[in-house]
């Protein structure tokens, strides 16, 4: 989206699709996760803003935010054991991504900067929330992990 056709109502729906949503879910679940004694929160971020990519303002903008709020949840939130880290993906494969948006040369470009080659999965992602929701990440908390092969 150009930054020139962004009407308020699409900004609005941008956030709530890359954002909001991230929020209110920790706002659900953190009352549980005290009676618990702890727990863990895992945020998806984008590569995006870190890449400094153009052509989607209010994307980046919403993705950028998910920093400042994991950032923040896990200071609020420390003191009750409950930890808060972002996942931040580069380019997934996904079918809709595959369909919409791969060519030979966008590909080619995603390639050339990544230092592991190959095409980003879904499970690439879902292994590291895995981890960050185990035990075995007890001690981490308010960090962002950046999974794109190398390519930010």
């Amino acid at each position: 989206h150009a930054l020139e056709e962004v009407e308020p109502d699409y900004w609005d729906e941008r956030m709530a699709v890359n954002l909001r949503h991230q929020f209110f879910c920790a706002q659900a679940v953190v009352p549980m996760m005290r009676r618990a004694g702890g727990g863990s929160i895992v945020n998806i971020g984008s590569v995006s803003w870190l890449k400094a990519q153009g052509g989607m303002p209010a994307y980046t903008a919403a993705k950028a935010a998910v920093r400042g709020l994991t950032r923040g949840l896990a200071r609020d939130l420390g003191p009750d054991r409950i930890r808060v880290n972002e996942v931040v993906p580069g380019w997934v494969y996904t079918d809709r991504q595959i369909a919409l948006w791969v060519t030979p040369e966008a590909e080619a470009r995603s390639q050339a900067g990544q230092c592991l080659k190959g095409r980003l999965q879904p499970d690439d992602i879902a292994r590291m929330v895995l981890w960050l929701a185990a035990e075995d990440s007890a001690m981490v908390t308010a960090q962002s992990f950046v999974v794109d092969g190398g390519g930010s």
